[in-house]
Protein backbone atom coordinates (compact mmCIF):
# COMPACT_ATOMS: atom_id res chain seq x y z
CA UNK A 1 0.00 0.00 0.00
CA UNK A 2 1.27 3.74 -1.24
CA UNK A 3 1.79 6.02 1.48
CA UNK A 4 -1.02 8.00 -0.19
CA UNK A 5 -3.58 4.96 0.07
CA UNK A 6 -2.55 4.85 3.68
CA UNK A 7 -2.93 8.63 4.10
CA UNK A 8 -6.79 8.33 2.64
CA UNK A 9 -7.54 5.14 4.32
CA UNK A 10 -6.63 6.21 7.56
CA UNK A 11 -8.47 9.85 6.90
CA UNK A 12 -11.71 7.63 6.09
CA UNK A 13 -11.52 5.82 9.40
CA UNK A 14 -11.41 9.63 10.96
CA UNK A 15 -14.86 10.70 9.17
CA UNK A 16 -16.13 7.53 10.52
CA UNK A 17 -15.25 8.06 13.94
CA UNK A 18 -16.45 11.86 13.47
CA UNK A 19 -19.70 10.59 11.97
CA UNK A 20 -20.47 8.22 14.62
CA UNK A 21 -23.05 9.07 17.45
CA UNK A 22 -23.91 5.48 18.61
CA UNK A 23 -22.36 6.08 22.40
CA UNK A 24 -22.66 8.80 25.25
CA UNK A 25 -18.93 10.09 24.51
CA UNK A 26 -19.30 10.26 21.19
CA UNK A 27 -22.44 12.62 21.13
CA UNK A 28 -20.89 14.58 23.87
CA UNK A 29 -17.30 14.88 22.73
CA UNK A 30 -15.97 18.56 21.68
CA UNK A 31 -13.37 16.72 19.34
CA UNK A 32 -12.86 13.03 17.98
CA UNK A 33 -9.26 12.21 18.66
CA UNK A 34 -8.91 9.60 16.04
CA UNK A 35 -5.13 9.68 16.20
CA UNK A 36 -1.98 11.11 13.97
CA UNK A 37 1.26 10.98 12.88
CA UNK A 38 3.01 8.91 9.94
CA UNK A 39 0.93 6.11 7.99
CA UNK A 40 4.62 4.50 7.80
CA UNK A 41 6.11 4.34 10.80
CA UNK A 42 7.28 1.55 12.44
CA UNK A 43 6.56 2.86 15.71
CA UNK A 44 2.38 3.09 16.63
CA UNK A 45 1.87 4.37 20.39
CA UNK A 46 -1.89 3.87 21.75
CA UNK A 47 -3.17 5.18 24.82
CA UNK A 48 -6.49 4.47 26.58
CA UNK A 49 -8.91 7.42 25.80
CA UNK A 50 -8.23 11.36 25.32
CA UNK A 51 -8.32 13.62 28.39
CA UNK A 52 -9.61 17.12 28.38
CA UNK A 53 -7.00 18.66 26.39
CA UNK A 54 -7.31 16.28 23.96
CA UNK A 55 -10.87 16.83 23.24
CA UNK A 56 -10.86 20.55 23.06
CA UNK A 57 -7.60 20.40 20.18
CA UNK A 58 -8.55 16.44 18.44
CA UNK A 59 -5.35 15.39 18.87
CA UNK A 60 -3.51 12.95 21.03
CA UNK A 61 -1.29 13.08 23.87
CA UNK A 62 -1.30 16.93 24.19
CA UNK A 63 -1.94 17.85 27.54
CA UNK A 64 0.42 17.10 30.71
CA UNK A 65 1.06 13.62 30.13
CA UNK A 66 1.18 14.17 26.38
CA UNK A 67 4.27 16.36 26.70
CA UNK A 68 6.29 13.91 28.79
CA UNK A 69 5.10 11.29 26.21
CA UNK A 70 6.49 13.32 23.11
CA UNK A 71 9.79 14.65 25.19
CA UNK A 72 10.55 11.29 25.64
CA UNK A 73 10.07 10.26 22.50
CA UNK A 74 12.30 13.14 21.11
CA UNK A 75 14.86 12.63 23.71
CA UNK A 76 15.15 9.36 24.08
CA UNK A 77 13.92 7.67 20.54
CA UNK A 78 15.79 10.29 18.80
CA UNK A 79 12.65 11.03 16.64
CA UNK A 80 9.82 13.75 16.07
CA UNK A 81 6.23 13.01 17.16
CA UNK A 82 4.90 13.55 13.81
CA UNK A 83 7.51 10.79 12.37
CA UNK A 84 5.43 8.40 14.50
CA UNK A 85 1.51 7.62 14.93
CA UNK A 86 -0.01 7.93 18.25
CA UNK A 87 -3.64 7.33 19.02
CA UNK A 88 -5.88 5.26 21.61
CA UNK A 89 -8.19 2.65 21.95
CA UNK A 90 -11.05 5.02 22.80
CA UNK A 91 -11.72 7.91 20.16
CA UNK A 92 -13.45 9.94 22.41
CA UNK A 93 -13.09 11.80 25.81
CA UNK A 94 -15.13 9.83 28.67
CA UNK A 95 -16.56 12.39 30.91
CA UNK A 96 -14.20 13.84 33.74
CA UNK A 97 -11.15 11.56 32.96
CA UNK A 98 -12.72 8.65 33.68
CA UNK A 99 -11.64 5.00 32.78
CA UNK A 100 -12.93 3.84 29.40
CA UNK A 101 -15.62 1.16 29.69
CA UNK A 102 -15.90 -2.03 27.80
CA UNK A 103 -18.12 -0.61 25.49
CA UNK A 104 -16.94 2.08 24.59
CA UNK A 105 -13.72 0.30 24.13
CA UNK A 106 -16.04 -2.66 21.99
CA UNK A 107 -16.94 0.68 19.51
CA UNK A 108 -13.93 1.68 18.98
CA UNK A 109 -12.44 -1.66 18.40
CA UNK A 110 -12.69 -2.31 14.64
CA UNK A 111 -11.49 1.74 14.14
CA UNK A 112 -8.45 0.96 15.83
CA UNK A 113 -8.07 -2.82 14.51
CA UNK A 114 -8.30 -1.13 10.63
CA UNK A 115 -5.80 1.74 11.69
CA UNK A 116 -2.99 -1.19 13.17
CA UNK A 117 -3.82 -2.86 9.44
CA UNK A 118 -3.20 0.10 7.56
CA UNK A 119 0.00 1.15 9.34
CA UNK A 120 1.30 -2.05 9.96
CA UNK A 121 3.87 -0.99 12.60
CA UNK A 122 7.00 -3.36 13.83
CA UNK A 123 6.19 -2.18 17.15
CA UNK A 124 2.96 -1.05 18.69
CA UNK A 125 3.77 0.60 22.28
CA UNK A 126 1.07 -0.06 24.80
CA UNK A 127 0.61 2.77 27.30
CA UNK A 128 -1.33 2.04 30.23
CA UNK A 129 -3.57 -0.94 31.08
CA UNK A 130 -6.09 -0.42 29.51
CA UNK A 131 -4.43 -0.21 25.59
CA UNK A 132 -2.17 -3.33 27.12
CA UNK A 133 -4.88 -5.70 27.70
CA UNK A 134 -6.11 -5.50 24.43
CA UNK A 135 -3.27 -7.20 23.42
CA UNK A 136 -2.57 -8.84 26.74
CA UNK A 137 -4.96 -9.66 28.72
CA UNK A 138 -5.20 -11.16 32.46
CA UNK A 139 -2.06 -9.59 33.38
CA UNK A 140 -1.01 -6.99 35.46
CA UNK A 141 1.27 -3.98 33.74
CA UNK A 142 3.38 -3.48 36.88
CA UNK A 143 4.55 -7.43 35.64
CA UNK A 144 5.03 -6.66 32.04
CA UNK A 145 6.08 -3.46 31.36
CA UNK A 146 8.95 -2.96 29.25
CA UNK A 147 8.94 -7.07 28.35
CA UNK A 148 8.25 -7.35 24.25
CA UNK A 149 6.35 -10.54 23.50
CA UNK A 150 5.05 -10.63 20.09
CA UNK A 151 0.82 -10.93 19.72
CA UNK A 152 -1.03 -12.09 16.44
CA UNK A 153 -4.99 -11.24 17.31
CA UNK A 154 -6.85 -14.10 16.89
CA UNK A 155 -9.61 -12.72 13.85
CA UNK A 156 -6.49 -10.09 12.47
CA UNK A 157 -4.24 -10.93 9.64
CA UNK A 158 -1.29 -9.11 11.46
CA UNK A 159 0.83 -9.74 14.20
CA UNK A 160 3.02 -7.11 16.01
CA UNK A 161 5.64 -7.02 18.92
CA UNK A 162 3.80 -5.29 21.47
CA UNK A 163 5.61 -3.30 24.31
CA UNK A 164 3.32 -2.45 27.37
CA UNK A 165 4.75 0.85 28.76
CA UNK A 166 3.40 2.35 31.93
CA UNK A 167 1.10 5.54 30.96
CA UNK A 168 2.51 8.55 30.86
CA UNK A 169 -0.08 10.14 33.21
CA UNK A 170 1.28 7.50 36.06
CA UNK A 171 4.60 8.45 35.39
CA UNK A 172 4.01 11.82 36.16
CA UNK A 173 2.56 10.86 39.72
CA UNK A 174 5.00 8.77 41.00
CA UNK A 175 8.30 8.72 40.66
CA UNK A 176 8.99 4.97 40.66
CA UNK A 177 6.61 4.91 37.75
CA UNK A 178 8.60 7.72 35.85
CA UNK A 179 11.83 5.54 36.40
CA UNK A 180 10.31 2.39 35.10
CA UNK A 181 8.69 4.57 31.81
CA UNK A 182 12.39 5.67 31.39
CA UNK A 183 13.86 2.85 31.36
CA UNK A 184 11.31 1.17 29.66
CA UNK A 185 11.88 3.60 26.51
CA UNK A 186 15.72 3.03 26.72
CA UNK A 187 14.46 -0.81 26.08
CA UNK A 188 12.41 0.33 23.19
CA UNK A 189 15.61 2.11 22.00
CA UNK A 190 17.98 -0.62 22.21
CA UNK A 191 15.15 -3.14 20.14
CA UNK A 192 14.61 -0.29 17.60
CA UNK A 193 18.19 0.11 17.09
CA UNK A 194 18.82 -3.64 16.83
CA UNK A 195 16.50 -4.49 14.26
Amino acid sequence: MTTQEKIEQLNQIAQEIRNFKGIDIAKNCTHVVPGEGNPDTEILFIGEAPGRDEDLSGRPFVGLSGRLLRKTITETLGKKPEEVFITNIVKYRPPDNRDPTPEEIEVCKDWLDRQIEIISPKIIVTLGRFSMAKFIPDVTISRVHGIPRKCQMSNAKWSNIVFPLYHPAAALRAGIMMKAFLADFIKLKDMLNSN
